[in-house]
């Protein structure tokens, strides 16, 4: 069929919490172990797992038209494509992951610069030569197949550049960060041909919106109660929201009807207060999303 976006879904650590993003979004996508093309009930799409590491050349080719990856991997294959938006989430956390400089505890390095003619190891070699060649300082990269702490703990490199949320396990084994590189998040990525295309960028934008809307919903909730119409302007006061609460008459009464939505852990702090000015009958529920 002509209206179909071929879309990369991240294989890997971001792969389970890429699906029930999408299942939060409105979109059944079912993975089999032992395929690479997972289903969805959306006969305009058509899925490829694709590892992250590898999805923006694949976007930039044209070989898919969308993907999700994190911005690290985008930027180390230099990948000439459209950044739709981002979204931060992961397999763990809401937070950005961080690629860091990081030395042995004991080490003299304070800065890059004092890396001149040194050797760093990492996995994410094209972005970290860029960095350093940037900033004029002579460096031998190295590309490291895993245990890249360990390196720098054998003395067998003199600093590296390696991945963290936290930073607990870059101090645990005795090391020290020296400075940030770059914060990384999931970003959508769109090939330029399919960016130029109305159909398809409107399809790309329609995910791009309901993905965020999901995101926007987590930890929010809908609250909603009856009230004597002479407490509406006490209630509304301490009652958070989005915008504005809406307050609507109940039929051929004196009460009206007032719903708002705000942070899942006010709840517990508003409710009592709710209470004690009159309100009844409240309900809380959940959202799926908030546009």
């Amino acid at each position: 069929m002509s209206n179909l976006l071929n879309l990369g879904i991240p294989k890997g650590s971001l792969e389970n919490a890429t699906v029930d993003l999408f299942r939060k979004s409105g979109w059944q996508i079912s993975i089999s172990s032992r395929s690479y093309f997972p289903g969805v009930d959306d006969d305009e799409l058509n899925c490829k797992l694709i590892r992250p590491q590898e999805m923006g050349k694949y976007v930039e080719r044209g070989t898919i038209d969308a993907g999700i990856a994190g911005r690290d991997w985008v930027r180390e294959n230099d990948s000439d494509v459209v950044e739709v938006c981002e979204m931060v989430y992961s397999k763990v956390s809401r937070r950005p992951a961080r690629w860091v400089l990081v030395v042995t505890k004991d080490s003299t390095v304070q800065k890059p610069e004092d890396l001149h003619g040194a050797t760093i190891s990492t996995e994410l070699v094209g972005f970290t030569k860029r960095y350093f060649a940037e900033r004029n300082i002579p460096v031998n990269v190295e590309f490291s197949w895993g245990a890249t702490e360990a390196k720098v703990v054998d003395g067998l490199c003199d600093a590296i550049v390696e991945v963290t949320e936290t930073g607990s396990t870059i101090k645990a084994n005795g090391l020290r960060i020296v400075c940030d590189l770059m914060e990384s998040v999931p970003v959508l990525i769109a090939n330029k041909a399919a960016w130029a295309d109305p159909w398809k960028r409107q399809k790309i934008e329609t995910i791009a919106t309901l993905l965020k809307a999901s995101l926007a919903a987590e930890g929010m909730v809908g609250l909603k109660m009856n009230a004597p119409n002479d407490k509406v302007e006490a209630i509304t006061k301490i009652l958070p929201s989005l915008n504005r609460p809406t307050v609507a008459h109940l039929y051929n009464s004196d009460w009206v009807s007032i719903e708002s939505i705000l942070h899942e852990k006010e709840v517990r702090r508003i409710v009592p207060e709710l209470l004690a000015l009159g309100a009844q009958g409240i309900i809380e529920y959940s959202l799926n999303k908030v546009l």
